[in-house]
Protein backbone atom coordinates (compact mmCIF):
# COMPACT_ATOMS: atom_id res chain seq x y z
CA UNK A 1 0.00 0.00 0.00
CA UNK A 2 2.73 2.40 1.03
CA UNK A 3 4.78 1.90 -2.40
CA UNK A 4 1.89 2.54 -4.39
CA UNK A 5 1.06 5.33 -2.75
CA UNK A 6 4.66 6.92 -3.15
CA UNK A 7 4.13 6.19 -7.07
CA UNK A 8 0.97 8.14 -7.18
CA UNK A 9 2.10 11.03 -5.22
CA UNK A 10 5.20 11.17 -7.78
CA UNK A 11 3.29 11.28 -11.02
CA UNK A 12 0.99 13.86 -9.59
CA UNK A 13 4.25 15.89 -8.79
CA UNK A 14 5.53 15.26 -12.47
CA UNK A 15 1.83 15.97 -13.62
CA UNK A 16 1.50 19.43 -11.82
CA UNK A 17 5.08 20.29 -12.91
CA UNK A 18 4.48 19.77 -16.81
CA UNK A 19 1.00 21.85 -16.44
CA UNK A 20 2.74 24.67 -14.77
CA UNK A 21 5.04 24.64 -17.03
CA UNK A 22 3.11 24.47 -20.28
CA UNK A 23 1.23 27.76 -18.36
CA UNK A 24 3.83 29.35 -18.39
CA UNK A 25 5.04 29.01 -22.43
CA UNK A 26 1.89 29.66 -23.58
CA UNK A 27 1.65 32.77 -21.19
CA UNK A 28 5.16 33.69 -22.94
CA UNK A 29 3.85 33.09 -26.66
CA UNK A 30 -0.33 33.93 -26.62
CA UNK A 31 -0.24 35.49 -30.23
CA UNK A 32 -2.54 34.52 -33.07
CA UNK A 33 -0.76 33.53 -36.41
CA UNK A 34 -2.85 34.38 -39.26
CA UNK A 35 -2.93 32.06 -42.33
CA UNK A 36 -1.17 33.37 -45.59
CA UNK A 37 -3.44 34.80 -48.27
CA UNK A 38 -4.66 32.04 -50.49
CA UNK A 39 -2.75 31.47 -53.86
CA UNK A 40 -4.59 32.16 -56.67
CA UNK A 41 -3.42 32.74 -60.23
CA UNK A 42 -4.20 35.57 -62.61
CA UNK A 43 -3.51 37.24 -65.73
CA UNK A 44 -4.25 40.07 -68.00
CA UNK A 45 -7.20 39.31 -71.09
CA UNK A 46 -5.83 38.22 -74.45
CA UNK A 47 -5.35 41.34 -76.77
CA UNK A 48 -6.36 40.51 -80.13
CA UNK A 49 -8.53 41.25 -83.56
CA UNK A 50 -11.73 38.98 -83.57
CA UNK A 51 -14.44 38.61 -86.26
CA UNK A 52 -17.82 39.50 -84.80
CA UNK A 53 -20.40 36.34 -85.82
CA UNK A 54 -24.29 37.71 -85.88
CA UNK A 55 -25.53 33.96 -85.06
CA UNK A 56 -29.54 32.68 -85.82
CA UNK A 57 -31.20 29.76 -86.78
CA UNK A 58 -33.35 29.35 -89.58
CA UNK A 59 -34.82 27.13 -92.37
CA UNK A 60 -33.95 26.09 -95.38
CA UNK A 61 -36.39 26.63 -98.42
CA UNK A 62 -36.71 25.82 -102.24
CA UNK A 63 -36.11 28.94 -104.30
CA UNK A 64 -38.57 27.28 -107.04
CA UNK A 65 -41.78 25.32 -105.96
CA UNK A 66 -44.21 24.85 -108.81
CA UNK A 67 -47.63 22.95 -108.68
CA UNK A 68 -47.69 21.25 -112.45
CA UNK A 69 -51.17 21.89 -113.84
CA UNK A 70 -53.18 20.65 -116.62
CA UNK A 71 -54.24 24.26 -118.39
CA UNK A 72 -56.83 22.14 -120.64
CA UNK A 73 -59.04 19.45 -121.16
CA UNK A 74 -57.89 16.17 -122.05
CA UNK A 75 -57.06 12.51 -121.23
CA UNK A 76 -53.60 11.99 -120.27
CA UNK A 77 -51.21 9.95 -122.87
CA UNK A 78 -48.14 9.57 -121.15
CA UNK A 79 -46.38 10.21 -118.31
CA UNK A 80 -42.02 10.82 -119.27
CA UNK A 81 -40.65 10.65 -115.55
CA UNK A 82 -39.93 8.34 -112.63
CA UNK A 83 -41.66 10.20 -109.05
CA UNK A 84 -38.86 12.18 -107.33
CA UNK A 85 -36.27 11.91 -110.71
CA UNK A 86 -33.97 15.28 -111.19
CA UNK A 87 -35.46 16.63 -114.40
CA UNK A 88 -33.36 19.27 -116.62
CA UNK A 89 -35.67 22.50 -117.66
CA UNK A 90 -37.66 21.64 -121.17
CA UNK A 91 -37.70 18.00 -120.47
CA UNK A 92 -41.23 16.46 -121.28
CA UNK A 93 -43.04 14.95 -118.15
CA UNK A 94 -47.16 14.54 -118.91
CA UNK A 95 -48.46 14.51 -122.34
CA UNK A 96 -52.44 15.08 -122.80
CA UNK A 97 -54.29 13.67 -125.75
CA UNK A 98 -52.75 16.54 -128.21
CA UNK A 99 -54.97 15.55 -131.67
CA UNK A 100 -57.90 17.28 -130.84
CA UNK A 101 -55.87 20.55 -130.89
CA UNK A 102 -53.98 19.95 -133.71
CA UNK A 103 -56.90 20.08 -135.69
CA UNK A 104 -57.61 23.37 -133.80
CA UNK A 105 -54.51 24.88 -134.92
CA UNK A 106 -54.88 23.81 -138.75
CA UNK A 107 -58.78 24.76 -138.53
CA UNK A 108 -57.18 28.29 -137.88
CA UNK A 109 -54.64 27.97 -140.11
CA UNK A 110 -57.12 27.26 -143.03
CA UNK A 111 -58.87 30.53 -141.65
CA UNK A 112 -55.77 32.20 -141.56
CA UNK A 113 -55.60 31.70 -145.14
CA UNK A 114 -58.85 32.56 -146.12
CA UNK A 115 -58.74 36.01 -144.18
CA UNK A 116 -55.63 36.67 -146.54
CA UNK A 117 -57.43 35.81 -149.46
CA UNK A 118 -60.28 37.84 -148.61
CA UNK A 119 -58.06 41.06 -148.22
CA UNK A 120 -56.19 40.70 -151.25
CA UNK A 121 -59.45 41.07 -153.04
CA UNK A 122 -60.57 43.72 -150.79
CA UNK A 123 -57.52 45.46 -151.31
CA UNK A 124 -58.06 45.22 -155.21
CA UNK A 125 -61.69 46.77 -155.01
CA UNK A 126 -60.24 49.46 -152.72
CA UNK A 127 -57.32 50.25 -154.69
CA UNK A 128 -59.52 50.30 -157.79
CA UNK A 129 -62.11 52.78 -156.65
CA UNK A 130 -59.18 55.01 -155.47
CA UNK A 131 -58.37 55.50 -158.81
CA UNK A 132 -61.32 55.94 -160.31
CA UNK A 133 -62.60 57.92 -157.56
CA UNK A 134 -59.61 60.09 -158.50
CA UNK A 135 -60.46 60.15 -162.36
CA UNK A 136 -63.57 61.54 -160.91
CA UNK A 137 -65.29 58.35 -162.21
CA UNK A 138 -66.80 56.43 -159.40
CA UNK A 139 -68.89 58.36 -156.59
CA UNK A 140 -67.25 59.25 -153.09
CA UNK A 141 -69.95 56.45 -151.53
CA UNK A 142 -68.42 53.47 -153.56
CA UNK A 143 -65.02 54.53 -152.20
CA UNK A 144 -65.96 54.84 -148.82
CA UNK A 145 -67.41 51.29 -149.10
CA UNK A 146 -64.30 49.99 -150.33
CA UNK A 147 -62.25 51.03 -148.26
CA UNK A 148 -64.81 49.83 -145.57
CA UNK A 149 -64.81 46.37 -147.04
CA UNK A 150 -60.95 46.80 -146.98
CA UNK A 151 -60.86 47.80 -143.18
CA UNK A 152 -62.85 44.89 -142.33
CA UNK A 153 -61.41 41.91 -144.35
CA UNK A 154 -58.16 43.44 -142.43
CA UNK A 155 -59.61 43.10 -138.79
CA UNK A 156 -60.62 39.54 -140.14
CA UNK A 157 -57.35 38.61 -140.70
CA UNK A 158 -55.65 39.72 -137.03
CA UNK A 159 -58.90 37.91 -135.45
CA UNK A 160 -57.51 34.90 -137.49
CA UNK A 161 -54.54 34.76 -137.03
CA UNK A 162 -55.18 35.74 -132.90
CA UNK A 163 -57.14 32.23 -133.35
CA UNK A 164 -54.23 30.69 -134.82
CA UNK A 165 -51.86 31.64 -132.25
CA UNK A 166 -54.12 30.73 -129.41
CA UNK A 167 -54.57 26.94 -130.63
CA UNK A 168 -51.10 26.70 -131.04
CA UNK A 169 -50.61 27.96 -127.09
CA UNK A 170 -53.58 25.44 -126.40
CA UNK A 171 -51.51 22.44 -128.34
CA UNK A 172 -48.15 23.57 -126.45
CA UNK A 173 -50.00 23.00 -123.16
CA UNK A 174 -50.59 19.88 -124.18
CA UNK A 175 -46.80 18.55 -123.60
CA UNK A 176 -45.99 19.52 -119.72
CA UNK A 177 -42.35 20.21 -119.46
CA UNK A 178 -40.22 21.02 -116.60
CA UNK A 179 -40.29 24.46 -115.98
CA UNK A 180 -36.45 24.63 -114.35
CA UNK A 181 -34.14 22.09 -113.27
CA UNK A 182 -35.41 20.30 -110.30
CA UNK A 183 -37.02 17.01 -108.39
CA UNK A 184 -40.46 16.18 -109.34
CA UNK A 185 -42.51 14.90 -106.79
CA UNK A 186 -44.83 11.78 -106.95
CA UNK A 187 -47.42 12.27 -110.09
CA UNK A 188 -51.26 12.90 -108.54
CA UNK A 189 -53.03 11.65 -111.93
CA UNK A 190 -52.47 8.14 -114.11
CA UNK A 191 -51.94 7.45 -117.87
CA UNK A 192 -56.31 7.85 -119.36
CA UNK A 193 -57.17 9.77 -116.80
CA UNK A 194 -59.24 12.89 -117.63
CA UNK A 195 -57.97 16.32 -116.61
CA UNK A 196 -58.46 19.68 -116.56
CA UNK A 197 -62.07 19.23 -117.24
CA UNK A 198 -63.96 22.07 -114.56
CA UNK A 199 -60.60 23.40 -113.14
CA UNK A 200 -56.75 23.37 -113.41
CA UNK A 201 -56.00 19.46 -112.34
CA UNK A 202 -52.52 19.54 -110.21
CA UNK A 203 -50.23 16.94 -112.07
CA UNK A 204 -46.91 16.68 -109.65
CA UNK A 205 -44.86 19.48 -108.27
CA UNK A 206 -41.23 20.25 -109.06
CA UNK A 207 -39.06 21.68 -107.12
CA UNK A 208 -35.79 23.19 -107.64
CA UNK A 209 -32.89 22.45 -104.98
CA UNK A 210 -29.97 24.28 -105.61
CA UNK A 211 -28.90 27.11 -105.28
CA UNK A 212 -31.48 26.63 -101.99
CA UNK A 213 -32.36 29.86 -99.20
CA UNK A 214 -31.96 29.71 -95.49
CA UNK A 215 -34.07 32.25 -94.19
CA UNK A 216 -33.81 33.29 -90.76
CA UNK A 217 -34.40 36.59 -88.62
CA UNK A 218 -32.48 39.36 -86.97
CA UNK A 219 -33.50 40.78 -83.23
CA UNK A 220 -34.65 44.55 -82.96
CA UNK A 221 -31.41 45.05 -80.22
CA UNK A 222 -29.23 43.18 -83.53
CA UNK A 223 -30.46 45.52 -86.02
CA UNK A 224 -30.27 48.49 -84.14
CA UNK A 225 -26.44 47.90 -83.61
CA UNK A 226 -25.69 46.80 -87.31
CA UNK A 227 -27.67 50.05 -88.24
CA UNK A 228 -25.47 52.10 -86.03
CA UNK A 229 -22.20 50.44 -86.95
CA UNK A 230 -23.34 51.06 -90.25
CA UNK A 231 -23.87 54.53 -90.19
CA UNK A 232 -20.36 55.53 -88.88
CA UNK A 233 -18.87 54.01 -92.07
CA UNK A 234 -21.57 55.84 -93.84
CA UNK A 235 -23.48 53.15 -95.32
CA UNK A 236 -26.38 51.57 -95.20
CA UNK A 237 -28.48 48.40 -95.05
CA UNK A 238 -28.04 47.97 -98.85
CA UNK A 239 -24.17 47.63 -98.08
CA UNK A 240 -24.52 43.94 -96.34
CA UNK A 241 -26.30 42.61 -99.78
CA UNK A 242 -23.91 40.27 -100.79
CA UNK A 243 -21.71 39.44 -97.64
CA UNK A 244 -20.62 35.71 -97.09
CA UNK A 245 -23.13 33.35 -94.68
CA UNK A 246 -22.06 30.57 -93.21
CA UNK A 247 -24.64 27.71 -92.73
CA UNK A 248 -24.45 24.23 -90.32
CA UNK A 249 -26.92 21.52 -89.90
CA UNK A 250 -27.75 19.98 -86.41
CA UNK A 251 -25.55 17.50 -87.23
CA UNK A 252 -22.87 19.10 -88.08
CA UNK A 253 -19.16 20.50 -86.51
CA UNK A 254 -19.13 24.32 -87.56
CA UNK A 255 -20.36 25.83 -90.34
CA UNK A 256 -19.41 24.06 -93.71
CA UNK A 257 -22.02 26.18 -96.52
CA UNK A 258 -21.21 28.86 -97.66
CA UNK A 259 -23.67 31.39 -99.21
CA UNK A 260 -24.89 35.10 -99.61
CA UNK A 261 -26.68 37.05 -97.97
CA UNK A 262 -29.39 38.12 -100.51
CA UNK A 263 -32.32 40.37 -99.17
CA UNK A 264 -32.96 41.97 -96.11
CA UNK A 265 -36.82 42.96 -95.00
CA UNK A 266 -37.68 46.94 -94.98
CA UNK A 267 -39.70 46.60 -92.22
CA UNK A 268 -39.57 44.91 -88.37
CA UNK A 269 -42.21 42.57 -88.09
CA UNK A 270 -44.04 44.24 -84.55
CA UNK A 271 -45.51 41.00 -83.55
CA UNK A 272 -42.19 39.26 -83.07
CA UNK A 273 -39.88 41.75 -83.02
CA UNK A 274 -37.40 40.62 -85.61
CA UNK A 275 -36.44 41.73 -89.39
CA UNK A 276 -36.44 38.88 -92.17
CA UNK A 277 -33.34 37.99 -93.60
CA UNK A 278 -32.43 35.40 -96.43
CA UNK A 279 -29.44 33.53 -97.83
CA UNK A 280 -28.82 32.00 -101.16
CA UNK A 281 -26.54 28.87 -101.12
CA UNK A 282 -25.17 26.91 -103.81
CA UNK A 283 -26.70 23.01 -103.73
CA UNK A 284 -25.04 21.56 -106.26
CA UNK A 285 -25.24 17.73 -104.24
CA UNK A 286 -28.75 18.60 -102.78
CA UNK A 287 -27.18 18.22 -99.59
CA UNK A 288 -29.85 20.41 -98.28
CA UNK A 289 -33.11 20.28 -97.96
CA UNK A 290 -35.94 22.77 -97.83
CA UNK A 291 -37.06 22.25 -94.58
CA UNK A 292 -33.97 21.59 -92.97
CA UNK A 293 -33.68 23.47 -89.37
CA UNK A 294 -30.15 25.34 -89.73
CA UNK A 295 -27.43 27.06 -88.00
CA UNK A 296 -26.52 30.36 -89.09
CA UNK A 297 -23.42 32.89 -88.78
CA UNK A 298 -22.73 35.73 -90.50
CA UNK A 299 -18.79 36.75 -90.00
CA UNK A 300 -17.96 41.04 -89.36
CA UNK A 301 -15.31 42.60 -89.22
CA UNK A 302 -12.01 41.76 -87.14
CA UNK A 303 -11.71 44.44 -84.61
CA UNK A 304 -9.65 44.77 -81.47
CA UNK A 305 -11.08 42.18 -78.25
CA UNK A 306 -10.16 41.91 -75.08
CA UNK A 307 -10.38 38.07 -74.20
CA UNK A 308 -10.51 35.72 -70.92
CA UNK A 309 -10.71 31.83 -70.58
CA UNK A 310 -14.70 31.15 -70.38
CA UNK A 311 -14.14 29.22 -67.19
CA UNK A 312 -13.01 32.34 -65.36
CA UNK A 313 -16.74 33.82 -66.38
CA UNK A 314 -19.26 33.25 -63.11
CA UNK A 315 -23.17 34.44 -62.64
CA UNK A 316 -25.46 35.14 -60.23
CA UNK A 317 -28.19 37.59 -60.34
CA UNK A 318 -26.80 40.60 -61.28
CA UNK A 319 -25.55 38.82 -64.51
CA UNK A 320 -21.89 37.37 -65.61
CA UNK A 321 -19.33 38.73 -63.70
CA UNK A 322 -15.06 37.93 -63.48
CA UNK A 323 -13.20 38.62 -60.47
CA UNK A 324 -10.19 41.11 -60.75
CA UNK A 325 -7.57 41.63 -58.33
CA UNK A 326 -6.46 45.35 -57.86
CA UNK A 327 -3.03 46.99 -56.94
CA UNK A 328 -3.66 46.13 -53.07
CA UNK A 329 -3.80 42.61 -53.82
CA UNK A 330 -7.57 42.79 -53.08
CA UNK A 331 -10.24 40.55 -55.11
CA UNK A 332 -13.15 42.78 -56.59
CA UNK A 333 -15.75 41.33 -58.48
CA UNK A 334 -16.49 43.28 -61.67
CA UNK A 335 -19.76 42.92 -64.04
CA UNK A 336 -19.18 41.90 -67.87
CA UNK A 337 -20.67 41.63 -70.44
CA UNK A 338 -19.59 38.52 -72.77
CA UNK A 339 -19.21 38.16 -76.33
CA UNK A 340 -18.82 34.89 -78.60
CA UNK A 341 -16.65 31.94 -77.71
CA UNK A 342 -12.85 32.10 -79.24
CA UNK A 343 -11.44 28.37 -78.76
CA UNK A 344 -11.76 28.19 -75.01
CA UNK A 345 -11.46 32.17 -74.43
CA UNK A 346 -14.80 34.43 -74.17
CA UNK A 347 -14.64 38.11 -75.85
CA UNK A 348 -15.62 40.65 -73.02
CA UNK A 349 -17.24 43.57 -74.81
CA UNK A 350 -17.47 45.41 -71.79
CA UNK A 351 -16.39 45.73 -68.29
CA UNK A 352 -12.45 45.04 -68.45
CA UNK A 353 -9.37 46.88 -69.19
CA UNK A 354 -6.51 45.57 -70.55
CA UNK A 355 -4.29 45.95 -67.81
CA UNK A 356 -7.02 43.92 -65.44
CA UNK A 357 -5.58 41.05 -63.39
CA UNK A 358 -8.67 38.01 -63.92
CA UNK A 359 -8.15 35.54 -61.65
CA UNK A 360 -7.70 32.46 -63.79
CA UNK A 361 -7.02 29.77 -61.56
CA UNK A 362 -7.94 28.99 -57.84
CA UNK A 363 -11.22 30.70 -58.22
CA UNK A 364 -12.78 29.33 -55.21
CA UNK A 365 -10.07 30.72 -53.02
CA UNK A 366 -10.58 34.17 -54.13
CA UNK A 367 -13.51 35.94 -52.05
CA UNK A 368 -14.29 39.41 -52.75
CA UNK A 369 -12.79 42.08 -50.39
CA UNK A 370 -9.94 39.45 -49.38
CA UNK A 371 -6.30 39.89 -49.79
CA UNK A 372 -4.86 37.13 -51.99
CA UNK A 373 -1.45 35.95 -52.84
CA UNK A 374 -1.65 36.29 -56.86
CA UNK A 375 0.67 34.62 -59.67
CA UNK A 376 0.94 36.42 -62.03
CA UNK A 377 0.67 34.12 -65.67
CA UNK A 378 0.31 35.19 -69.29
CA UNK A 379 -2.66 33.90 -71.12
CA UNK A 380 -2.26 32.84 -74.46
CA UNK A 381 -5.20 32.75 -77.61
CA UNK A 382 -5.58 29.35 -79.66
Amino acid sequence: MSSTWFVRAVLCVAVTAGLAAGLVACGQNNEYAAPPPPKVIVSAPVQQDVSRYFEATGNTAAINSVDLVARVQGFVQAISYTDGQFVKKGTSLFTIEPEPYKLKVDAAKASVTSAQATLLQKQQDFDRQADLLKRQVSAQVTYDQALAARDSAQADLQSAQANEQQAEINLGYTDVQAPFDGVVTARQVSIGELVGASSPTVLATIVQLDPIWVNFNASERDVLQVRAALAKEGQTTAALLGMPVEVGLQTEQGYPHKGKLDYIAPTVDPSTGTLAARAALENGDRSLLPGYFVRVRIPGKPNPALLVPDTAIGSDQGGRYVLVVNKDNIVEQRKVEPGQLVGDLRVIETGLQKDDRVVVGGIMRAIPGQKVDAEQRTASAD
